[in-house]
C-alpha cells in the first residue's frame, strides 16, 4: 500500500487532510487485518503530522502580517 501512495512531505495541506479523513473511515470499519490496520495507522500519524506543519507555518504567517500591519 504505502509503495503507491505519495511521499507525505509532498503533499499540501488538503491532500494530507482528504487522505487522513480516508484512513480514518477505513479504520473505524475495523475491517483491516492487524498488519493493515497498523500500516494505516502510522500514514494517518504521517498525515496528521503534516497538516501540522502546514498549521503552524499558516499561523506563522498570520502572525507576521499582523506584526507588519501594526
Amino acid at each position: 500500500m504505502a509503495d503507491k501512495l505519495p511521499d507525505v512531505s509532498t503533499l499540501s495541506y488538503e491532500q494530507a487532510r482528504d487522505e487522513l479523513v480516508q484512513i480514518v473511515a477505513s479504520l473505524e470499519k475495523g475491517t483491516a487485518s492487524l498488519d493493515e490496520s497498523v500500516t494505516l495507522w502510522e500514514r494517518g500519524e504521517a498525515l496528521a503530522a503534516r497538516c501540522e506543519e502546514w498549521l503552524v507555518g499558516a499561523r506563522a504567517r498570520l502572525e507576521a502580517a499582523r506584526k507588519s500591519a501594526e
